[in-house]
């Protein structure tokens, strides 16, 4: 199989075309069709010689994957099934919203995490993606140009491939690929220690940590990664950093009724965010297979959501959206149905 362009630096593009004898400048032209052009074959790069594209094309391929299905909800979710380079598919999911239009992508296929709650935990770990194949779920959408927002919010933890997650969000925030703002990306987490300090360090992304319980044992019943990252060391961390500007920190919690949903958490977790400007979102659990837990009641889910605001911390609900699909938070496995 041909090696990928797609995903590469322009310091790396320079090094394949050293290594093919090509002048230096051919790799700021390659950036530009790749990023900016997006095309899909090295014969398309028309200022590029005839000969730097034959010998480009003995050993590259622009590379990506255009999706083996597209499946549209009935409030106009979308969701898309990709193949990937280690063999398992992997899922994207476009979610159009008035002027919004969020593209949800992975950076994994499956995921080493194990929540209990997310069928993409169920599916084991089969390998990370390369920046190319991230990369590739935003190319090869068919709303690619009305995208607006990019959440790493799919199947697999961010972190856990962190050098190539960043390398994909250095190419759709650089000048060289695709000029996003920074404010455009969010990266979600559980909140893998060796690598959040980093992303704090080096990115302007916005975070999202995957939250869901403030108590240390009752969380890790259910994510077994509290033991190895406990959430309230996450939280001292992320308290060193400002987040009072341009990059914004929010906290995903999925309402699992009697388990998450009462006062006593309400209170714990106004007590572990005080202090940090950040934002809840309440997320209505989605029912799995062979899961206990229920969804809290939407009644309880407003209570909630009014008790943290009472005491200062900006809350909202998220909508559901394609649930008809598996499609919803939670769901994402590519598993056929």
């Amino acid at each position: 199989m041909k090696k990928w362009l797609l995903g590469l630096t322009p310091e790396e593009l320079l090094e394949t075309t050293k290594s093919l004898s090509l002048p230096s400048f051919t790799a700021k032209q390659i950036a530009h069709w790749l990023y900016v052009k997006k095309v899909s074959e090295i014969e398309q790069m028309s200022n590029l010689s005839k000969q730097a594209r034959e010998l480009l094309s003995q050993e590259y391929q622009v590379g990506g994957y255009v999706p083996k299905t597209r499946i549209v909800s009935a409030d106009g979710t979308v969701k898309y099934l990709f193949p990937s380079v280690c063999g398992t598919d992997i899922e994207a999911v476009m979610i159009p919203d008035k002027e919004r239009a969020t593209l949800c992508i992975s950076s994994q296929a499956g995921c080493k995490m194990g929540c209990k709650f997310c069928m993409t935990g169920r599916m084991g770990f089969s390998g990370n993606l390369s920046a190319g194949e991230i990369i590739s779920q935003i190319i090869n959408v068919a709303e690619r140009d009305s995208i607006t927002n990019v959440v790493y919010m799919g199947m697999g933890e961010p972190l856990d491939n962190y050098p190539q997650v960043l390398k994909s969000t250095e190419i759709l925030t650089s000048s060289w690929g695709f000029g996003w703002s920074p404010k455009r990306i969010t990266i979600s987490s559980i909140g893998v220690h060796t690598h959040l300090k980093d992303f704090l360090d080096n990115s302007k992304c916005h975070l999202a940590i995957s939250l869901h319980n403030p108590f240390d044992k009752e969380r890790a019943d259910m994510m077994p990664t509290q033991k190895a990252w406990p959430v309230s060391q996450t939280i001292d961390l992320i308290k060193q950093y400002d987040f009072t500007g341009q990059r914004r920190v929010s906290f995903e919690y999925i309402m699992f009724s009697g388990w998450n949903d009462s006062k006593r958490h309400a209170d714990a977790l106004t007590r572990m965010l005080k202090g940090l400007e950040c934002r809840v979102n309440l997320i209505r659990f989605h029912q799995i297979p062979d899961f206990p837990l229920k969804s809290s009641p939407d009644a309880v889910i407003e209570m909630f959501k009014e008790r943290l605001n009472n005491s200062g911390i900006t809350t909202t609900i998220r909508a559901s959206r394609g649930e008809d699909i598996l499609a919803a938070c939670g769901m994402l496995s590519s598993k056929k149905e």
